[in-house]
């Protein structure tokens, strides 16, 4: 059985080998890019099955990259694993297409089940502190 394929993105190459780790027992890991610009154009060469990738990174943020994806490419499946624990921010996420929205405090909980999902047209998102880490607001 062929294994899906899954592209990474993050600016940090720790996050990187960490999700690496995680996912490739069960998936075929395509490619890892550190920026948005990268992501996009990752995505159109390789061809995966679904991405995984960050909000925050340099020369275009994730929402954008991905929201760019989704645009050319309504059936793709992205996965954001964040530190931003901001219902304002899931909020785009989910608005643009995004099937999956993990706490990278939860990754080791969350980021299997959250792909899976993603890959059956499912959402999962991780469950989210009492008070949101980023505007204070419960």
């Amino acid at each position: 059985m062929d294994r899906r394929r899954v592209l990474l993105a993050d600016d940090h190459a720790a996050t990187l080998l960490c999700w690496r780790a995680l996912l490739e027992p069960e998936f075929e890991i395509v490619g890892t890019v550190r920026d948005g610009e990268a992501l996009v154009d990752a995505f159109e060469r390789l061809k995966p099955d679904a991405i995984v990738t960050d909000v925050g990174m340099p020369r275009l943020n994730g929402i954008f990259a991905a929201e760019r994806i989704l645009r050319r490419h309504p059936d793709a499946r992205v996965v954001f694993a964040t530190v931003h624990a901001d219902r304002v921010m899931l909020q785009r996420a989910l608005a643009i297409g995004a099937r999956g929205y993990v706490l990278k405090v939860r990754v080791g909980d969350d980021l299997l089940p959250a792909l899976r999902a993603a890959l059956q047209g499912e959402t999962h998102v991780s469950p989210f502190p009492t008070r949101d880490i980023n505007h204070g607001a419960a």
